[in-house]
C-alpha cells in the first residue's frame, strides 16, 4: 500500500472480501461492474490461466533432461555415481531421449540441448509444434542473488525466501510469496483484478484441487469443484438426514428464509448463494459435451477434464477471465524415483496433452495458458534411488498464445559443486539450482498476458519491485 491509488483499491477489495463472508457478497459481486475504481482492465474476450501444481518437489533433471553430448556425459557421471547397479530410471539413456528431443526454433548457446523424459512424448510434440515452451531454472527469490550473496551472512541486504527446502512453506511461497499461513495468493490477486469483467465474480477463481492459497485474493474467493462431480453440493441441503419428502422440503425452505436474527439471516443468505452457485455450475456443465478423450485412472486428467468443461460453460457462468488450479501429488521421491517418477510424468503428459486438445475443440486454444509449478526442484546428485530437496527447477508453459519451440531463461551448467568457479554460479551444492529467474517474473509474464497492467503488478507480486533489470526482466517474453 505505497500509493493512494493502491490503498484505495486494496481497501475496497478488502471490504468486498469481508462482505463475501456474508450474504451481502452476492449483491456486491454482482454489482462490482458499476464501480470503475476497482477495475484493473476491461475485457471483452475470454482468457484463462491454469496452474498445474506438482506436489512434493519435481525432479527437474529427470523431467527436462540435458541432451547434448558434453552436458549429458556430466549428467550421466553425476547421477550414476550414487545409484549402484540396475537403477536405470535414475540415469535415462541418451538413446531413450532421442524421441523426445526438444527442437527450439533458435538453438541454445554453447550447443546446449534438452529432451523431455521419455514418458512425455505428447508435450515434446507440442513444444516442437510451437505450442509449448520451457522456462529454465525458475524458483522463489526475494531479490536477485549470486552464489556469493546466497552464502553471505548479510540477510538484510541479501534476503532469502523464507524456510527454503521446506515442503509446506515452499508450496506457499510459490503460490503466495509467503510461507505457510499466507492468506492470499497471486492467482487470487489476479482474480481480484478480473472481478468486474465477470457477470458472477464467484467463478473468477476455481480450484479442482481442494483448498489452495494460490486462488484466494483480497476479494476473489476460490470456488471449489470436484474433478468428477463438478459442483459440490451444499451438504445440509443434499444429505439423506430427512427421508420424508415433506420434511426435506420444509428444511430447504427454512434454509432460504429471511430471518430477523442477523446471524441466522446471514447463514441462510450464504446457504442460498451456495445452492444457487451449485445450480448454476451444474446447469452450465450439462450444456457442455467434450469429444476429446482423457486417460482413465489419471487424477490429473480428471481434474483437467473438469477445467475444460468449466471453460466450455464460461458463457453460462458469465466468465471472461478465470484462474484455475489442479494438482498431482507423489513427487517427493527421496526413494524410488527410478520406478515412480516416469509413471507420474506420463500422467502429467497424458493429462496436459489432452487438455490442450480440448481447448482446440472448444475453440479457445489461444485464450488458455497452462503452466506448471512445484514446491522446488531437487538435487542433481543421487542418494541411491532418489534425489533430495532443491530450489530452482525447469517448468513448462502450454497454449496457443505461448511463443513455443523455445527455451526461456539461462541454461545452468551441469554440476554439483559450489566452488567459486564462474561456470558454477548457479549451484549451491549437490546440484541444487540457485534460480536465475524468480517466480515473480514468471507470474508477472502470465499476469500481463491475462490483462493485469504494469501499474497493478506490484499489488499482485510484492517482490516484483526488486526485479526489472536486463538480467531479470519483468516480462520473460514467452507469451504474445
Amino acid at each position: 500500500m505505497t500509493t493512494p491509488i493502491d490503498s484505495s483499491r486494496r481497501g475496497f477489495l478488502r471490504q468486498t472480501g469481508t462482505t463475501a463472508l456474508t450474504g451481502l457478497a452476492a449483491p456486491w459481486l454482482l454489482n462490482l461492474a458499476a464501480i470503475g475504481e476497482a477495475a484493473a482492465f476491461s475485457a471483452s474476450d475470454y482468457k484463462a490461466l491454469v496452474c498445474v501444481f506438482l506436489v512434493g518437489g519435481n525432479d527437474y533433471a529427470n523431467t527436462v533432461v540435458t541432451f547434448d553430448d558434453a552436458s549429458y556425459a556430466k549428467y550421466n557421471a553425476i547421477r550414476a555415481a550414487g545409484t549402484g547397479s540396475g537403477n536405470s530410471g535414475m540415469v535415462l539413456s541418451q538413446a531413450s531421449l532421442a524421441a523426445t528431443e526438444l527442437r527450439p526454433a533458435v538453438a541454445l548457446p554453447d550447443g546446449r540441448k534438452y529432451a523431455l523424459n521419455p514418458n512425455m512424448a505428447g508435450l515434446a510434440s507440442l513444444f516442437n509444434a510451437g505450442k509449448a515452451a520451457v522456462q529454465l531454472n525458475v524458483g522463489p527469490l526475494v531479490v536477485p542473488l549470486t552464489r556469493e550473496q546466497y552464502n553471505s551472512t548479510n540477510r538484510v541486504k541479501y534476503p532469502l525466501p523464507p524456510k527454503l527446502f521446506s515442503h509446506n512453506d515452499q508450496q506457499s511461497v510459490w503460490q503466495s510469496s509467503s510461507p505457510e499461513g499466507a492468506t492470499t495468493g497471486w492467482g487470487g490477486k489476479i482474480g481480484d483484478m478480473a472481478l468486474t469483467n465477470n457477470g458472477d465474480g464467484l467463478f473468477s477463481c476455481i480450484s479442482v484441487a481442494g483448498n489452495q492459497v494460490f486462488l484466494t485474493g483480497d476479494a476473489a474467493l476460490q470456488y471449489q469443484c470436484s474433478a468428477t462431480a463438478g459442483a459440490i453440493a451444499v451438504k445440509s441441503a443434499s444429505d439423506n438426514f430427512f427421508y420424508q419428502p415433506e420434511m426435506r422440503t420444509a428444511f430447504l425452505a427454512m434454509l432460504q428464509q429471511n430471518r430477523t436474527h442477523m446471524l441466522e439471516n446471514e447463514y441462510n443468505a450464504i446457504m442460498r448463494r451456495g445452492m444457487a452457485a451449485q445450480a448454476k455450475v451444474s446447469a452450465g456443465l450439462a450444456g457442455v459435451s467434450l469429444k476429446t478423450a482423457f486417460a482413465s485412472g489419471n487424477d490429473l486428467a480428471d481434474q483437467l477434464r473438469m477445467v475444460a468443461q468449466l471453460i466450455g460453460a464460461r458463457g453460462a457462468l458469465g466468465a471472461r477471465r478465470q484462474v484455475f488450479m489442479v494438482s498431482l501429488g507423489g513427487f517427493d521421491l527421496h526413494d524410488y524415483l527410478d520406478t515412480k517418477h516416469g509413471p507420474l510424468l506420463k500422467k502429467v503428459d497424458d493429462a496436459m496433452t489432452a487438455f490442450y486438445q480440448a481447448t482446440v475443440e472448444l475453440g479457445v486454444a489461444n485464450q488458455v495458458t497452462t503452466f506448471t509449478a512445484s514446491d522446488f526442484g531437487r538435487t542433481l546428485s543421487s542418494n541411491g534411488d532418489g534425489s533430495d530437496h532443491g530450489w530452482g527447477s525447469h517448468h513448462l508453459m502450454m497454449g496457443g498464445a505461448v511463443k513455443g519451440a523455445a527455451f526461456y531463461g539461462k541454461a545452468p551448467p551441469v554440476s554439483v559443486t559450489d566452488t567459486a568457479a564462474a561456470q558454477d554460479q548457479w549451484h549451491v551444492g549437490q546440484g541444487r539450482l540457485l534460480p536465475s529467474t524468480s517466480v515473480d517474473q514468471y507470474a508477472a509474464t502470465l499476469a500481463r498476458w491475462f490483462g493485469v497492467s504494469d501499474a497493478e503488478l506490484p499489488t499482485v507480486l510484492p517482490n516484483l519491485k526488486n526485479f526489472g533489470s536486463v538480467d531479470y526482466p519483468v516480462n520473460l517474453g514467452f507469451l504474445g
